[in-house]
């Protein structure tokens, strides 16, 4: 049986895997009342979990030390009462060679080597360079599909990452090419940089570790 996180773990969990964001888009990453994370917030700031910043027009949250630290503790928690640590750490070793595959798509989605200029900037004027990347993110996308349902059978939480990919992948098919790698939109790598911090934050890792 799947389990749901309480709302107190999905907010500190969410600015973890967002990152510096404000509110509304903490609340929405896990389908949140906006008022409720509002408070939960607050009180994850109270507790020095947290901090709000704002500069240059923008603001948002973002953890602190021990914000991270009780982030990890929880989740480890969590893991542990449902028993989904060997299922997290099994689909994590799958994830780990798809990363590898999305990483070098993201940068042939950059940079189309010349004669001239092994890193020259991809300008997207060569459609069958483009499409060669856009396949290969579609097998990324379909080897996907099973890890996500597995994590979504283990918590709720990790559901959407596969559904979120696809989307990406579409529109960038559809000509928006700012789909495949743009941190700033819901972008293929932005979902893939999202599911890979979950997972490395449900397990208790850092980005060079293998399980």
């Amino acid at each position: 049986m799947t389990c749901d996180s309480p709302p107190a773990l999905l907010v500190l969990h969410a600015v973890r895997i967002v990152g510096f964001a404000d509110t509304p888009v903490i609340a929405r990453r896990f389908g949140l009342d906006p008022a409720r994370t509002a408070d939960l917030l607050r009180d994850a700031e109270a507790r020095g979990w947290v901090g709000h910043t704002a500069f240059a027009g923008t603001a948002g949250w973002s953890l602190t030390e021990p914000g991270r630290a009780e982030n990890e503790r929880l989740l480890a928690a969590e893991l542990a009462r449902v028993g989904g640590a060997g299922e997290v750490r099994d689909v994590y070793r799958r994830f780990l060679p798809l990363n590898a595959l999305l990483l070098a798509a993201c940068t042939d989605w950059q940079i189309r080597p010349t004669a001239g200029d092994r890193l020259a900037v991809n300008d997207h004027s060569d459609p069958a360079w483009d499409d060669g990347v856009l396949h290969e993110l579609d097998g990324v996308s379909r080897a996907l599909a099973p890890l996500a349902g597995r994590l979504g059978n283990v918590l709720a939480r990790f559901r959407g990452y596969d559904v979120r990919f696809a989307a990406a992948l579409a529109r960038a098919r559809a000509g928006e090419d700012a789909y495949v790698d743009r941190t700033d939109v819901d972008s293929c790598h932005r979902v893939w940089f999202e599911l890979h911090e979950d997972l490395l934050a449900t397990l208790g890792l850092d980005r060079s570790a293998h399980p």
